[in-house]
């Protein structure tokens, strides 16, 4: 059995939320879509601590961040697909 690295909930998510600890750059991750309980790999481009975010896509700056279906801020910076995604490139709706 092999342990899923990283969670998304929807197709059209961008974005999805690392479940590990110690995940690393260059790890291949296992994603796991949880609607459907569909699989999928990206690399990562950096560490990425637990409950962070990491791109599924390229995404520009200004564009919405899609988490769980629901619209969760606006990127303030590009980021690659496989960037860890945080406040230093988005401006969440919590603060």
């Amino acid at each position: 059995m092999t342990i899923p690295q990283l969670l998304v909930h929807d197709h059209k998510d961008n974005v999805g939320v690392v479940v590990v600890e110690g995940l690393a750059a260059g790890t291949k991750m296992l994603g796991v879509v949880t609607h459907d309980n569909s699989s999928f790999e990206l690399d990562s481009n950096a560490d990425v601590p637990i409950g962070h975010k990491v791109a599924l896509k390229d995404i520009k700056s200004g564009d919405t961040a899609i988490k769980y279906g629901e619209d969760i801020g606006k990127f303030v910076a590009d980021v690659k697909k496989g960037d860890h995604v945080h406040t230093h490139n988005l401006k969440t709706k919590r603060w």
